[in-house]
């Protein structure tokens, strides 16, 4: 089993990368003070484990509480190369029902990357 995993800071997500079942999830808050930096290696890990076709279905968990521009160019990177690889991912979006902005960065996404998104609201 190979494992990804990050503590959160007040300027980072928590990061849970787990190949045996896969599983991705970042969560907190993403304001890194060099986003390419501090994502460049869970594009590598993405990279290196999402290159086989697998038929189990792997979830990819986002619950940010707020993030950057430049991390939000880093996630788009990320979901790309999801996105392009074999794999049947689903996205979990999830937003505090009260936060249009991450509502509406979730719709976003789910208009530009052709992978499954489930919106889903939590409260607060």
């Amino acid at each position: 089993m190979s494992l990804l995993q990050l503590e959160g800071t007040p300027k980072t997500p928590k990061v849970e990368f787990i190949d045996a079942p896969m599983s991705l999830a970042l969560s907190g808050r993403s304001i890194p003070e060099n986003s390419i930096e501090f994502y460049k290696p869970l594009m590598d890990w993405v990279d290196a484990h999402l290159s086989d076709s697998s038929s189990n279905p792997i979830e990819v968990s986002i619950r940010l509480e707020y993030f950057n521009t430049s991390s939000s160019k880093c996630l788009m990177d990320f979901l790309k190369r999801i996105e392009k690889s074999p794999v049947n991912a689903t996205i979990l979006w999830y937003y505090e029902e009260e936060d249009e902005d991450m509502l509406e960065a979730g719709e976003d996404y789910d208009a530009i990357i052709d992978i499954p998104f489930r919106l889903i609201a939590t409260s607060a």
